[in-house]
Order: C-alpha cells, then sequence, then structure tokens
C-alpha cells in the first residue's frame, strides 16, 4: 500500500490556487513549469497528491509578478487550521 503524503492545509491550498489558474487560463504543466523555470514533470509531481513536491515563496513571486497578482492572491484570507490530532 501506498504511503499518503500530508501536506499542510496552506501548502494544499497554494497547490489547487495555482491548478485552478492553469486551468482557467487553458494551461498546460509544461506551460507553468516555463514560467517558473523548473522541468514540466515538477508541476506533475506538485499537483500529485502522493508527492511531496510543492511550490515555494520563490514560485509564487514569479507566478505573482507573470500573471499581475499579489503574491498575497495566492494564500488564503485566514489562517487554516487542521482539525485532526496530527497537527505537527
Amino acid at each position: 500500500m501506498e504511503d499518503k503524503v500530508k501536506l499542510d492545509l496552506i501548502e494544499q491550498h497554494v497547490i489547487d490556487f495555482v491548478r485552478k489558474l492553469r486551468t482557467d487560463k487553458q494551461l498546460r504543466q509544461e506551460d507553468i513549469a516555463y514560467i517558473i523555470g523548473v522541468k514540466a514533470s515538477f508541476i506533475g509531481n506538485v499537483e500529485n497528491i502522493g508527492n511531496p513536491a510543492k511550490y515555494n515563496l520563490k514560485h509564487i513571486n514569479i507566478f505573482a509578478d507573470h500573471f499581475g497578482l499579489s503574491p498575497k492572491d495566492f494564500l488564503p484570507e485566514t489562517s487554516l487550521k487542521k482539525t485532526t490530532k496530527d497537527n505537527t
């Protein structure tokens, strides 16, 4: 059985935001990879819930600049709190 990677809620929020931005703009994973200067496989890994890869602050800043957004647009308006006991 494959172990499921547990990303923090804030990490998943950013991944979901970028995925929605990508699909809304009708971009491929390769396009997103080009924007932030990584291989397309990295984007696939980020969007795969079983993989621990995630975007960092540098990526968010590049996305924000490219799409005419603020880096804070990639974050939720309020903090996200886990409701499980594994709150580490």
